[in-house]
């Protein structure tokens, strides 16, 4: 074993692979969990696929060596060769609905790197690798129109300490995807100077989460209209987003604000604040380019299961598209006989 950005993995790795993790690590800024997931998974993947293809025997399947894999070698991996792999891993380790997404999520995320990022690959199969079947309701979110009328609410605000305020609370929801409970216990100096923020989360868990510059810029312009030190109550003093009271913000108070603005906005009463948490989430993921593993990690959750749902919204709406099409009733005439 040795350390890679902090994070033990094992030696004898692929250069390409080696390389990989060091992108994601550097590049990507993952977490030395979501490093450590990625390995073991593509690990065990590399592992399968040369006990597949040179029927491997008399040998156990933790001895099994793939350093000498090279982008030659992955570029000959088929599509069904990464079904087999899940198919294997289901009827040797029982995978459940979780752990299998898991694995075709760093199969996916290791191709889109091989042929896009480095293009060392001629193609990438897993494009096609479908994630298991999801059996949760698909959550309700914004549009991105509709996300832009709730933020626009605040432009017909007179108070201005409520109009800055209200608008730094909205896109740090629908920016960053925190929950309720995490966005009120945030801190002014929970704000970092590298636009980067600490939240706790569930369990107590502390994570990193990265600002963008119309976020910090939103924060910024509220801060020089927050209340003086000297104005907030003792135990509140560090609270980035304070009531007109000068304490802390309650969730009852983010809540009915939420309330009032979707009110503004015309829109459904069942956008309620943690569905800006789901907009947050299905924005990120179908026009910022990101993997569901980060996607993970920005939200915090434990468990990727509980963010694969975001990885179906695409074909849920492609198919309503589709049905929506004006020609999608077209049949042809039988011929008169």
């Amino acid at each position: 074993m040795r350390q890679r950005g902090g994070v033990s993995v094992e030696t004898g790795l692929p250069l390409v692979l080696s390389d990989f993790l060091d992108y994601l690590s550097s590049v990507k800024s993952h977490s030395k969990n979501t490093v450590k997931e990625y390995s073991y998974d593509l690990i065990s993947f590399l592992k399968f696929i040369r006990l597949r293809k040179e029927n491997l025997k008399d040998i156990s399947f933790h001895e099994i060596n793939i350093e000498s894999i090279d982008a030659k070698y992955l570029d000959s991996i088929t599509l069904q060769d990464m079904y087999a792999y899940i198919a294997f891993k289901d009827r040797v380790d029982s995978n459940g609905s979780a752990a299998k997404f898991r694995k075709v999520a760093s199969i996916r995320a290791f191709y889109k790197y091989l042929y896009e990022k480095i293009k060392v690959v001629s193609n990438n199969p897993s494009y096609e690798l479908e994630y298991p079947k999801l059996d949760k309701r698909l959550p309700i979110y914004l549009t991105l129109n509709d996300a832009t009328k709730l933020l626009e609410t605040v432009e017909t605000e007179k108070n201005v300490f409520l109009k800055k305020r209200d608008f730094a609370i909205m896109m740090v929801f629908l920016n960053c995807g925190l929950r309720l409970s995490e966005l009120v216990s945030l801190d002014v100096d929970s704000i970092h100077d590298d636009n980067s923020a600490s939240v706790v989360g569930k369990g107590n868990k502390e994570r990193i989460i990265f600002l963008n510059e119309s976020t910090i810029a939103a924060i910024n312009d509220y801060l020089t209209i927050r209340p003086a030190e000297s104005l907030i109550n003792d135990k509140d003093k560090k609270a980035l987003f304070l009531s007109q009271q000068n304490n802390r913000i309650s969730n009852r108070a983010v809540q009915h604000m939420i309330e009032k603005r979707v009110k503004e906005a015309g829109l459904s009463s069942d956008y309620t604040v943690h569905k800006l948490r789901h907009t947050a989430a299905t924005l990120m993921y179908k026009y910022g380019d990101v993997d569901i593993l980060t996607l993970k990690e920005v939200l915090g959750h434990s468990n990727v299961a509980t963010t694969q749902i975001y990885t179906h919204l695409d074909n849920e709406i492609i198919k309503k598209a589709t049905e929506s099409n004006p020609l999608s009733n077209f049949n042809l005439k039988d011929e008169e006989k």
